[in-house]
């Protein structure tokens, strides 16, 4: 492929900017703050965040899970314990999130270490799910081999058919996990690549802010 497509991939980001004097104190405030405006951008997706994690022998994976809550102890995203990601925070809790906002030229990257929400707090959203996705957690063995679709399918129906008005068991193998961040960095675009980075990093328990180079 022609390189030149690739120069050719540019945009300036001229639409807002972050300075140490408008940043809240705390980097949870601030969060709540651009959350709360990409709500009104996309009401939909805007919890979209990429996940990274890496196993025991270094091999990183990314990929896109949906924040469910937050708080000061941390971002909350639930999945199956038994998949990759699972496997991999099993063996390394250390783990970072990213968040990016196209339409306000915003990311929020978060590193910290994760743990397993609680029992209630696992059965608590898990209830709160749709029937179907629920049926979904029974079905799928995350990211196991299938035959095919089909097998996948019939499974779904089989269980859709049996749990018909009846409760859905939360699987054992399903549940949260909060990250519990010790960085968040918020990043702003800005014309000519001058992009705006502001660090909060805590120290013994206190958050210090800092500016970082683009």
């Amino acid at each position: 492929m022609d390189k030149s497509i690739f120069s050719d991939l540019r945009k300036e980001y001229i639409f807002k900017e972050l300075t140490e004097d408008e940043v809240f104190a705390d980097p949870f405030k601030q969060f709540e703050k651009w959350f709360g405006e990409a709500l009104k951008i996309d009401g939909v997706e805007a919890n979209a965040m990429f996940l990274g994690t890496c196993s025991l022998k270094g091999i990183p994976s990314v990929r896109t899970v949906l924040l469910k809550h937050f708080d000061e102890k941390g971002f909350v995203f639930y999945t199956n314990y038994s998949s990759r990601k699972g496997n991999d925070l099993k063996e390394n809790p250390n783990a970072s999130i990213l968040f990016y906002w196209k339409e306000l030229e915003r990311q929020v990257r978060v590193e910290g270490f994760t743990e397993k929400v609680t029992r209630v707090e696992s059965e608590e959203y898990f209830n709160l799910r749709p029937f179907e996705s629920r049926i979904a957690a029974l079905t799928s063995k995350q990211s196991s081999i299938l035959k095919n679709r089909d097998e996948l399918e019939k499974k779904f129906n089989e269980l859709k058919e049996e749990y018909e008005g009846a409760t859905v068991p939360r699987p054992e193998y399903w549940g949260g996990y909060r990250l519990a961040p010790i960085k968040i960095e918020f990043w702003q675009g800005r014309q000519n690549r001058m992009h705006d980075r502001i660090l909060f990093s805590k120290e013994k328990d206190q958050w210090k802010i800092l500016r970082l180079s683009p």
